[in-house]
């Protein structure tokens, strides 16, 4: 590859980090171009150089946070199969520290209430990375083919669910008790299927 190129995926992974980074603390319309190039030391005027829309760019920042973050979901419960995997994995998502800090964990609690209304490649992104993610879930969950990927998908929405309530009651008893609830019924429905 030439220095030149190098330098433009360099600049293609630093823009990437910056989007990252606000629409998880920000969310999409907090992310604006102006926003994410500042973040990466830019101009606004070296962004279509990388990006046909902000769209593009929020689809390809979204498809790179969620494989990142499952990536490290899964790799916690290393060789551990179903409940035991299960245990590990919504401990660590549904936690304190995942709800205090999001600009490190899961932009879904940041975005999905704007993504109905965002353009397709967004939807796409979620659409994709989101059914990855609950069939490899399901793969360490077990049972057959259905039900894992039934599994999968419900203990997902449950973890993204429980993490968005905290942190919209973040400070109060009721958002560590929600975080507790959701790890809680993630296990006894597991135990009962």
């Amino acid at each position: 590859m030439s220095v030149r190129a190098e330098q433009k995926e360099r600049t293609h992974q630093d823009i990437l980090a910056s989007a990252i980074r606000l629409l998880r603390e920000k969310g999409i319309s907090g992310a604006s171009v102006a926003e994410v190039m500042k973040g990466a030391g830019l101009t606004v005027g070296g962004f279509y150089a990388h990006f046909d829309s902000k769209e593009a760019l929020v689809g390809a920042s979204l498809r790179q946070s969620m494989r990142e973050m499952w990536s490290r979901l899964l790799a916690s419960a290393g060789e551990a199969k179903g409940a035991e995997a299960l245990d590990i994995i919504v401990r660590r998502y549904l936690s304190r520290g995942h709800r205090d800090d999001p600009a490190l964990g899961c932009p879904l609690p940041a975005v999905v209430g704007e993504a109905a209304q965002a353009g397709e490649p967004v939807r796409e992104a979620i659409a994709d990375e989101v059914a990855t993610y609950a069939d490899a879930l399901g793969e360490k969950l077990g049972g057959d083919r259905s039900a894992r990927r039934r599994h999968g998908l419900a203990i997902l929405a449950l973890m993204y669910g429980g993490v968005s309530l905290a942190r919209s009651m973040k400070g109060t008893p009721l958002s560590d008790e929600m975080l507790k609830a959701c790890r809680d019924f993630a296990r006894e429905a597991f135990r009962d299927s």
